[in-house]
């Protein structure tokens, strides 16, 4: 089983590289990754959908305010749909690691997972 969770984590880090330019801290996305449990096998809960408001507000209550523990504000939704934009409003593969590794990085709550 974590071969396959390996394989995840690096499909997530070619995401961050080609979607984000970003070099990946591996350590941190393999603890965003095992944060988010069996929802990584699960076709629908291992993306996030940009179109869909609810599923940004759930974005934003459980992994913003209760999972990284900041304070509520039109900041919070914004940093989402930037993310969202970044990602590509063409990719339908919006996978929920890199969208949450993304957001633990843009407000430096590395932390969270250590």
């Amino acid at each position: 089983m974590s071969n396959r969770r390996d394989d995840l984590i690096e499909k997530y880090a070619a995401d961050i590289k080609g979607k984000f330019g970003q070099t990946p801290d591996m350590d941190l996305l393999k603890k965003v990754t095992i944060g988010l449990g069996p929802a990584i096998y699960n076709m629908d809960s291992s993306k996030v959908s940009g179109s869909d408001e609810a599923e940004l507000e759930t974005v934003r209550k459980n992994f913003l305010l209760k999972k990284l523990g900041l304070t509520d504000g039109p900041q919070l939704m914004e940093a989402i749909k930037s993310v969202i934009d970044k990602y590509g409003k063409s990719e339908r593969n919006k996978h929920r690691a890199v969208v949450y590794y993304i957001l633990a990085k843009h407000f430096k709550k590395e932390s969270v997972y250590n």
